[in-house]
């Protein structure tokens, strides 16, 4: 059991059905009146987030979320292929379950599957990978002092914005949250 006086940051408990974490939390003192906790929630399984107030006494239960770290193997179309390391395992989720970051993973890359009570609800894919540039306008040298940028398709499929001077078969490190380039590796 988790009491609403004990929040902290990335506590998560269950509430009305949903699984909830405190993103942010406040002790409230009025000068008048009874204490309060003040939180900002998000719904780990559907991302939404609410700002809900809570009596210091209130009393829910402990959401244990796990997280495991799980390699890519293959897609059939509909269903990914995720084989757990110390197993062997395979893990087949429907392609529902993966985020747009998704399209900067190739088989083999580790990825962090998210689930709470056996069912998965998210596919964490690295923060960082290194990809090589399939496709591009050839590239010029010197041009590093604008900030021009051109499409460049990625061996994933993936398209992104990189300064002029990337050619063809560069490989580039990719930050897939943002979908920024940040430097050739």
């Amino acid at each position: 059991m988790v009491v609403a006086g004990d929040f902290k940051n990335g506590i998560t408990f269950e509430m009305e059905g949903n699984v909830l974490q405190v993103v942010e939390f406040q002790h409230v003192k009025p000068g008048k009146g009874a204490a309060f906790v003040r939180t900002k929630l998000k719904n780990v399984i559907t991302g939404a987030v609410i700002e809900k107030t809570f009596s210091p006494t209130d009393k829910f239960e402990n959401a244990y979320v796990e997280r495991k770290d799980m390699q890519y193997l293959y897609s059939d179309g509909e269903l990914y292929y995720f084989m757990d390391m110390e197993t062997y395992d395979q893990l087949p989720i429907n392609a529902d379950k993966l985020g747009d970051d998704f399209k900067f993973v190739k088989e083999n890359m580790m990825c962090r599957i998210v689930s709470y009570k056996g069912n998965v609800f998210a596919v964490e894919p690295p923060t960082f990978v290194e990809l090589a540039v399939t496709e591009t306008d050839p590239g010029f040298a010197g041009n590093t002092a604008t900030n021009t940028l051109k499409p460049a398709t990625l061996e994933t499929g993936a398209v992104i914005k990189v300064p002029l001077f990337i050619n063809e078969g560069d490989v580039l490190k990719v930050d897939t949250r943002t979908g920024e380039y940040l430097s050739r590796a």
